[in-house]
């Protein structure tokens, strides 16, 4: 039989790939569970796919999330398409994509529509606080164990706390922290080879997993792929500035929601504060009451936190229905907003991911993309320690000076019962093993019984 780290390593012919059908159920569960962000949705995805079900390596899985964190829209998300792309072709990753934002956007419209029904809703405010306390000990166990596989040397320790210091105290856009960590990892390779090569750059190690037949370029395919994404993506828009005139909130949603899927470089934190800035005062689509609120609801639901968009476009929709009736038109308007932002992400690795796949076994790509993995390391950490202030804190505020960036929670806003449920789910999961999902019903049932009883 073989040892735990063995079956880890095997190549992919070794490995026992799942079917359709197994595949398809492991998807929907990480719908259901991808909470805490990127950071705890990459640590999900980490702990199911490659520690648990081992159906993809862990060399793979990092340069599939590398390529991801590269590409406009959440990185997460796309790391969901790439893998099930990978195991199942092109409709694998398409139901991968499809799941992994599917209980979120029902969720998010429900929560939406509960709210313009009956106002405040305490109780599933309650509900989602303690799931998302407890997603604090995945996010922890992702940054350890992704880091003590991909931090190989004193060098990429370095690099990925230069990484981390330099986008959460000094704010440096992430494009630019990947564009220097795949240089440093280029001139590594030129110089220290035994910091960023396999076998030291003496000889190159052997491609843990081969290419899949259907992972290697084809243009004609890739041609059909770029004309229905294409048409899948600008359909809609075009069909209501035709019909419905640029004034329509429908029409302002499709567009204003299109442009925001190709400039959300760096994931959803990097363009979240710009959304709410336009949705509230440009638009009018909501209060900045609600805006807040709707955030607050993202980062506690499952799938990406980008899913507020589905909040907002409801409420705005909602408001200016129009003809329609309003919980029609806010359906609609929820449903259209993420489609046009969700549809880029498909094609984006569709089109892209043959061509990084057929690089992988590349010496210098492996250099560079070794350099991006250790940042990625450190970016990781910083959503991580993001999520952990605004869990266990209610009043972070910006702190701006000598160049500084820094969030800084208010030490009188520490809310001891996340603190509690954080540090009571970090045991259960990291010393008694506890399962994930016991984890979250029980700190999800704790958190609904605190906020009703007024905590």
């Amino acid at each position: 039989m073989p040892t735990p780290a063995e079956t880890r390593t095997a190549p992919l012919h070794d490995r026992i790939a799942p079917s359709f059908r197994e595949a398809f159920w492991v998807w929907l569960k990480i719908g259901f569970l991808s909470f805490g962000g990127p950071a705890g949705q990459i640590a999900l995805m980490h702990r199911m796919l490659v520690e648990e079900r081992r159906w993809i390596s862990e060399t793979r899985f990092l340069h599939a999330l590398n390529y991801c964190m590269l590409l406009p829209g959440p990185e997460a998300q796309q790391l969901a398409v790439y893998v099930g792309w990978l195991l199942h072709k092109t409709w694998g990753g398409l139901v991968a994509g499809v799941l992994f934002i599917l209980p979120g956007f029902v969720l998010m419209t429900a929560i939406a529509a509960l709210y313009v029904r009956f106002g405040e809703l305490a109780w599933m405010q309650g509900l989602l606080f303690g799931m998302q306390a407890a997603t604090l000990a995945i996010v922890l166990e992702a940054v350890i164990r992704v880091g003590r596989r991909a931090l190989k040397n004193r060098a990429l320790y370095v690099l990925a706390a230069t990484a981390f210091v330099a986008i959460f105290a000094f704010g440096a856009p992430f494009p630019l922290i990947v564009l220097a960590a795949g240089t440093i990892g280029l001139i590594g390779a030129r110089f220290r080879p035994a910091l960023f090569l396999p076998g030291g750059g003496k000889a190159e190690a052997a491609d843990d997993e081969p290419v899949p037949d259907h992972a290697r370029p084809r243009a004609a395919w890739l041609i059909r792929v770029l004309l229905i994404g294409a048409l899948l993506w600008s359909l809609p828009v075009v069909l209501l500035l035709l019909f419905a005139g640029p004034q329509s909130v429908f029409t302002q949603e499709s567009v204003f929601f299109s442009k925001m899927a190709v400039v959300t470089f760096g994931g959803a934190y990097a363009v979240l504060a710009y959304m709410a800035q336009q949705a509230v005062e440009h638009f009018g689509w909501l209060s900045p009451r609600e805006m807040v609120q709707g955030l607050a609801l993202a980062e506690t639901t499952p799938g990406p936190l980008i899913l507020v968009l589905t909040y907002v476009g409801f409420l705005g929709a909602h408001r200016m229905p129009g003809a329609l009736n309003p919980m029609l038109a806010g359906v609609i308007g929820a449903a259209l907003s993420t489609w046009v932002s969700f549809v880029p992400c498909f094609l984006w690795i569709f089109l892209g991911a043959p061509y990084i796949e057929r690089l992988r076994g590349n010496r210098w790509l492996s250099a560079a993309l070794t350099g991006i993995t250790a940042a990625v390391v450190g970016v990781i950490l910083n959503l991580s320690v993001w999520f952990a202030l605004h869990v266990l804190f209610r009043d972070v505020r910006d702190w701006q000076g000598y160049g500084l960036h820094l969030p800084v929670p208010m030490p009188a806003s520490l809310d001891p019962w996340a603190l509690l449920l954080g540090a009571g789910a970090m045991l259960a999961m990291l010393r008694f093993h506890v399962g994930l999902i016991r984890t979250l019903l029980v700190c999800a049932a704790i958190g609904l019984l605190s906020r009703l009883a007024g905590f």
